[in-house]
């Protein structure tokens, strides 16, 4: 799929990674039109209509088996069509400030890689303070100058010492949960997968870890970061966030014991 770019403009392509994103995957597509000469999708296998959804918007579908949210995005950057790459998930979509600003940027690179702030929708409300914002994300860059890194399943786009990086302005609109009950079944799933990458780097835990990180976690969202500012959903979200750092370093500490 491709856009009509204006002369001297430079192509981008959107890579998109998804698995069952039939609720998202073309309120995603919608808002990358107006900036992308290729949109391309990595799959893992749904078994919903993503695919189908995909394909009639004219977009490019390749099939991956999913070895993790590093490599999928990583694989991704291998078969997008041009160097410069706008990542995003399937439940992320760019608003129009955040759209005019990329364009911009396309008549103008100046920069490795941009970063843009990620706002939040949790359970019917944007989330405007806590740890879930502003979330700079960089998510705008050449590809050729860095690679997606850090521990699944929290992926980063890590660019080369010398890289250059700007900020734009706008947002990656990311709806995220639709409810409570959605949440905490991701941070049990989320755990899991970080508690299993921090034991292949060799990081370890213990009993003074799983009681502290929590406490350190809750008190930097809430306190900290202001997260009481968002009511209720500041208080849940904190508190579900602490609780994903608790199952993490006990899932961690039983892969220890196992191991021995």
């Amino acid at each position: 799929m491709t856009n009509s770019n204006a002369k001297g403009m430079i192509p981008l392509s959107v890579v998109i990674i998804t698995y069952n994103e039939s609720l998202n995957i073309m309120r995603c597509i919608q808002s990358v039109k107006s900036v992308a000469t290729d949109i391309l999708i990595v799959d893992s296998g749904s078994t919903d209509n993503t695919v189908a959804l995909a394909k009639e918007a004219g977009v490019r579908v390749v099939y991956h088996p999913f070895e993790g949210h590093i490599e999928q995005k990583n694989f991704a950057i291998t078969q997008a069509v041009y160097p410069h790459i706008l990542s995003l998930d399937a439940d992320e979509a760019l608003d129009e400030e955040a759209a005019n600003a990329i364009k911009q940027c396309l008549q103008n690179w100046d920069a490795d890689g941009y970063t843009i702030n990620r706002l939040n929708h949790y359970c019917g409300r944007f989330i405007r303070h806590g740890a879930w914002y502003p979330d700079v994300k960089l998510r705008l860059w050449d590809s050729r100058k860095g690679q997606w890194a850090g521990i699944n399943p929290h992926d980063c786009f890590a660019m080369q010492p010398s890289a250059t990086i700007k900020h734009l302005p706008g947002h990656i609109l990311h709806y995220s949960y639709n409810t409570i009950t959605e949440h905490r079944e991701k941070i049990h799933y989320f755990s899991s997968i970080a508690a299993k990458a921090y034991y292949e780097k060799g990081k370890r835990s213990n009993r003074v870890k799983i009681i502290l990180h929590p406490i350190s976690r809750f008190m930097r969202d809430y306190i900290l970061r202001a997260g009481f500012m968002d009511g209720r959903h500041g208080w849940i979200i904190a508190r579900l966030s602490a609780k994903e750092v608790y199952l993490k370093y006990e899932q961690l500490l039983k892969l220890q014991k196992a191991d021995n």
